[in-house]
C-alpha cells in the first residue's frame, strides 16, 4: 500500500476523495479502458463476439450477473478478472468487519466509531485483491456462513442478545464495497436462497431475531450450470428475476482457439519445453478429440466436456514424449502411438451415457482414431501418398510404437527421399528427426483409418502392411 495514502478521516476529506458505488467504479474503469482501446479481460479466448460484449454491457448498465454454461468454460476466471476494474485501493473505518466507507458508514461500529472520533477517525486501505470473495454452492452451505449469525464469544463478553454489535457478519457483508461470487448458485437450498434475493433487493436480513438494514454496496454475480438453472431445476423465480443480465458462455467454436488457451493454461516445466519438439498437426489432434468429444451422443453432453480435457490431454503428450526423451537422451516428438496414454487423462473428465464396464475405454479410442483421420484429411489431398502405397506393395512394412527408436524409423525410410520432404514440409517449421518420425507415424495412421493400409497390432506396438 503506498505510504502516502490518508489515514484519518480529516486528511481524507482535505485530499478531496468522493465515495463512489462499486458498480460506478467498475463502470467508470470499463469506460475509460474502453475508451483507450485496452484489452478488458486478458487471456479470455473465443468469446470477443459473444460472452464479453454481453459482460461490458451488464456492467455499462449497473447489473449484476449470472454466467450460464457447462464446466470448464472459464467463468470462474471471468469473474475473477473484473477484479481488474476495481480502483487500487479504497479507504475504510479501521476496525470494521465490513469495509465501512469513512464518508458513509453502515455498521452500527462504523457509525459509532465516527460519532465519536469525527475527523480524527482512524483508516485503514483495501486493495482490490482482497475485495473479491467466492464460494463454491453446496447443500451444506448455511446462513451464518453467508449473512451471519450471534457470536457467542461476544454474548460471553458481556453483550445482549439485542446488540447489533454481537453480530458475526458472514462472507456477503464482509465483501461489502466489493465483488461476491456464488460459483454453482442452484445447488443452494431454497431457504438460502430466498436470504440471497432478499439482500439484493430489499437490502435487510435477519440474524437470529435481528432485523438489520444493510445497505450493502457490492455486485453479486454467479455461476450455474443451464440444465439447473430453469423454472423446474434448483433456482426459485424470484432470485432468477433478481439479476439484471444472464449470459450464456460456451466452448471454443475452432480448434485453434481451443489450442490458444491450452498453450496459455498447461502446466511448463523448462526441461520438457527444451527437449520436446510438437508438431501443429499433434496439437490439433488434441485439439479434435475434446471437439469430437462434445459432440458424440456416447458421451454426457449436460455435464459438458471441459476444456480441461484438452489441457490434461496436452500436458500428458508432452509427459509422455519427454519420457522418451530422457530414456534416449534426445528431443523427442509425441506420436501418433503415444495417443493411447491421453486414455488415462480423458477418461476421468468425462461423463458417458452407458455404464458397461469396460466400455470406456473403447469409446474414449474410436473418438481418437476419428480426430487423427480428421485431421489428416486436413493437412493431405486424397492421392498424395499414393507413392507410399506403391512402396508397401513392393514389399515395404514399417514397424510403430511408443519405444521404437527414432534410428529404427530412419532406416525403414532411408530410400524414400519423397516421403521424406512430404514428411518435413508436415512438421514444419520443426525439422528434427523426431519429428520427422511422428509426421511419418501420423501418415501410416492417417493411410490405416482410410483403409489404404492394414495394421498388425501387438503388445502396444503396430505393424503397418498392404
Amino acid at each position: 500500500m503506498p505510504e502516502n495514502l490518508p489515514k484519518t478521516l480529516g486528511a481524507l476529506v482535505e485530499s478531496g476523495y468522493k465515495s463512489r458505488s462499486v458498480k460506478e467504479e467498475i463502470r467508470t474503469n470499463l469506460v475509460q479502458r474502453i475508451s483507450d482501446g485496452m484489452e478488458v479481460f486478458p487471456g479470455i479466448v473465443g468469446f470477443d463476439q459473444s460472452v464479453i460484449p454481453q459482460i461490458q454491457n451488464a456492467i455499462l448498465a449497473g447489473q449484476d450477473i449470472i454466467l450460464l454454461g457447462e464446466r470448464g468454460q472459464a467463468k470462474s476466471r471471468i469473474i475473477r478478472l473484473l477484479v481488474d476494474l476495481l480502483d487500487d485501493h479504497i479507504p475504510f473505518i479501521q476496525g470494521s468487519e465490513i469495509n465501512d466507507d469513512p464518508l458513509h458508514p453502515i455498521s452500527q461500529y462504523g457509525i459509532e466509531i465516527l460519532a465519536e472520533h469525527k475527523n480524527d477517525t482512524k483508516l485503514s486501505w483495501l486493495s482490490k485483491e482482497d475485495r473479491y470473495s467466492e464460494k463454491l454452492a453446496t447443500p451444506d452451505v448455511s446462513v451464518a456462513d453467508l449473512i451471519g449469525e450471534i457470536d457467542p464469544i461476544k454474548i460471553a463478553e458481556g453483550r445482549y442478545l439485542s446488540d447489533a454489535l454481537a453480530i458475526h457478519y458472514g462472507m456477503i457483508p464482509r465483501t461489502n464495497r466489493g465483488v461476491f461470487c456464488i460459483n454453482e448458485l442452484p445447488d443452494l437450498t431454497e431457504r438460502i436462497q430466498v436470504s440471497l434475493f432478499n439482500l439484493m433487493q430489499e437490502r435487510d436480513i435477519q440474524i437470529k431475531g435481528h432485523q438489520v438494514r444493510l445497505p450493502l454496496d457490492m455486485i453479486i454475480v454467479a455461476t450455474a450450470n443451464p440444465e439447473d438453472y430453469t423454472n423446474r431445476g434448483r433456482i426459485i423465480t424470484p432470485l432468477k428475476d433478481r439479476y439484471g443480465a444472464q449470459i450464456r458462455t460456451h466452448y471454443p467454436a475452432e480448434i485453434s482457439q481451443e489450442m490458444e488457451i491450452v498453450n496459455q493454461e498447461y502446466k511448463k516445466f523448462p526441461d520438457s519445453d527444451q527437449l520436446v519438439k510438437i508438431p501443429k498437426f499433434m496439437k490439433d489432434i488434441i485439439g479434435e478429440i475434446t471437439h469430437l468429444a462434445r459432440r458424440s451422443p456416447e458421451i454426457n453432453q449436460r455435464s459438458g466436456v471441459s476444456l480441461r480435457v484438452s489441457i490434461s490431454n496436452f500436458e500428458t503428450m508432452i509427459g509422455q514424449s519427454f519420457r522418451r526423451s530422457l530414456i534416449t537422451s534426445s528431443v523427442s516428438s509425441p506420436r501418433i502411438s503415444d495417443l493411447s496414454y491421453l486414455i488415462a487423462s480423458t477418461i476421468g473428465k468425462v461423463e458417458l451415457e452407458t455404464v458397461e464396464e469396460g466400455l470406456e475405454t473403447k469409446i474414449i479410442g474410436d473418438i481418437v482414431d476419428r480426430a487423427v483421420a480428421n485431421v489428416f484429411a486436413k493437412y493431405t489431398e486424397p492421392d498424395e501418398f499414393n507413392f507410399l502405397l506403391g512402396k508397401f506393395e513392393e514389399g515395404l512394412t514399417i514397424q510403430s510404437g511408443s519405444s521404437i527408436s527414432d534410428d529404427e524409423y530412419l532406416e525403414a525410410i532411408k530410400n524414400t527421399e519423397t516421403l521424406r520432404h512430404k514428411l518435413i514440409s508436415l512438421c514444419n517449421p520443426i525439422t528434427d528427426s523426431s519429428a520427422i518420425i511422428s509426421a511419418l507415424e501420423f501418415v501410416l495412421e492417417g493411410l490405416y483409418l482410410g483403409s489404404k493400409l492394414s495394421k498388425d497390432s501387438q503388445n502396444g506396438n503396430a505393424k503397418y502392411l498392404i
